[in-house]
């Protein structure tokens, strides 16, 4: 038996090789197994992949199907969006890179909405969202531009959004005194962007969020900066943010997949790619949460902060691809 698998009280690959699920069972074969599967191009011609991909625009953007409100800004808005998010399962999910034409488009959709500063810009607005631009550039990683000279410019920027703390936070919140009428007004509009208080504290959860571009980058990850934020993110772990915007501290054992908002997983898988041993005190208080609250079926709640939590067949899916994720983050720590 792994010494990953060791920690736990139960078993949870038997769910998952059981679950039906033809990509989740090839992943857990491969990453948690390490059994031989075909090459990853097979997964890439599920009919769920498919159902995506009959969304994508002839510009590489998705086509966005729900309302939108009469005043927001880019135009393009919404199908940033709906790219951003579709992008979340095809590459991080499926693991799809730039080989595949659907993801090429939708990259180089992105990137054009990179300004000469070198951010993401469109998902709050003509703000920064060093958040956005973290977890976007994340995506673009995974899918193969390492090396492009795009994403190189996106680390500068983002380096140059750091508060004094050399954390990250949403630039509109260091600023007091904003009513949320304003808020709206600033992010919804052809609005200057507004420049961070760098001398206001960082966000963990934005942080988080920014860090996974370093973590999954192979030379980002080994430098100073990503090692200083990792320091900052994990000490931060189970504890309220600065600010308004998701402050509760429960929202540290809130559980999405593919990975959106910052949580323990999140936290824990960058900081996994950081170099970070088990038997760090902020880790392993990580780690030890997984393991005390695992379910007896092997599986992990998706929220512990809600008791009662209507079970559906999305849900059942989302919480067993949660599951291969902790045990990958596991399988980093513990061999």
């Amino acid at each position: 038996m792994s010494n990953w698998l060791k920690q736990l009280k139960y078993d949870p690959i038997r769910l998952l090789l059981a679950s039906g699920d033809q990509a989740l069972i090839y992943f857990t074969k491969r990453d948690l197994l390490d059994e031989n599967v075909e090459p990853i191009e097979s997964i890439w011609q599920l009919p769920e992949i498919k159902k995506i991909l009959f969304y994508q625009l002839t510009d590489g953007s998705f086509k966005y199907s729900g309302n939108k409100p009469e005043v927001y800004y880019p135009p393009n808005h919404y199908e940033i969006a709906e790219t951003w998010r579709q992008l979340r399962v095809l590459v991080q999910q499926y693991q799809m890179t730039r080989s595949h034409p659907a993801v090429e488009k939708a990259a180089g959709f992105l990137f054009k909405c990179q300004t000469l500063e070198g951010d993401i810009r469109g998902m709050i607005g003509n703000q920064y969202a060093p958040y956005y631009t973290g977890a976007i550039m994340y995506l673009l990683i995974m899918a193969g531009y390492t090396s492009d000279l795009r994403i190189r410019r996106g680390f500068e920027w983002l380096l140059s959004m750091r508060q004094n703390d050399k954390g990250w936070t949403i630039p509109i919140l260091t600023i007091q005194n904003y009513r949320w009428d304003e808020v709206i007004r600033v992010t919804s509009t052809n609005f200057e962007p507004l420049a961070p208080v760098k001398s206001r504290p960082s966000s963990h959860n934005w942080t988080g969020m920014v860090l996974r571009a370093f973590a999954i980058h192979p030379i980002q990850r080994k430098t100073n900066e990503a090692k200083i934020a990792g320091d900052l993110l994990k000490s931060r772990f189970f504890r309220n943010d600065v600010y308004t915007s998701y402050r509760a501290a429960s929202y540290w054992t809130r559980f999405q997949y593919p990975f959106w908002w910052n949580n323990l997983l999140t936290a824990l898988d960058s900081l996994s790619h950081l170099g970070y041993l088990k038997d760090d005190e902020d880790i392993k208080k990580g780690l030890d949460w997984f393991i005390d609250n695992q379910q007896p079926d092997g599986l992990w709640p998706l929220d512990v902060s809600k008791k009662e939590r209507k079970v559906t067949p999305k849900s059942i899916r989302e919480q067993l691809w949660v599951a291969l994720a902790i045990c990958r983050v596991l399988r980093r720590f513990y061999g």
